[in-house]
Parts: C-alpha cells; structure tokens; sequence
C-alpha cells in the first residue's frame, strides 16, 4: 500500500465538499470536514480498502493522516 493511494482513499472516504490538498502532516482538526461522519468513512475505508478493523479509540488517537497510515500499516 502506497502513501499517495492512501491519502486518494482518505479523501474520498471524508468526501470533501472543496478540493483540499492533503499529505500526511495534515491534522486532522485543520480539516474542515473532519466530523465523526468523516471518521466513520475512514474507519469504513481502511476496513473495505485494506481489511484493518480500526475503532473510534484508535482513531481519536490519531492527530494527523499520517497517523492513520501508521495505524493501517502496522496492523
């Protein structure tokens, strides 16, 4: 799994009313969409897209995107 798929998947999972350009030292609270419908797509997300089951504690835990990554990746 790539970083740049994973920031694509990220934002289309959050499903940005604005284009926002992304990397992975995005915080999370700097994102305007950032709402836990927002975290329930990504949750969705990592567990359609890369069959890692992350819960709102792991997911509260995170401060950036990059996080989130980390969080995929390791598991």
């Amino acid at each position: 799994m790539g970083l740049q798929q994973f920031l694509q998947n990220f934002s289309d999972a959050v499903d940005f009313q604005q284009p926002i350009e992304i990397n992975a030292q995005t915080t999370l609270k700097s994102l305007p969409e950032w709402d836990s419908l927002a975290a329930l797509g990504v949750i969705v997300m990592c567990d359609l897209e890369y069959q890692v089951t992350i819960t709102g504690d792991q997911l509260s835990n995170c401060d950036t995107v990059g996080d989130i990554f980390n969080l995929i990746t390791n598991s």
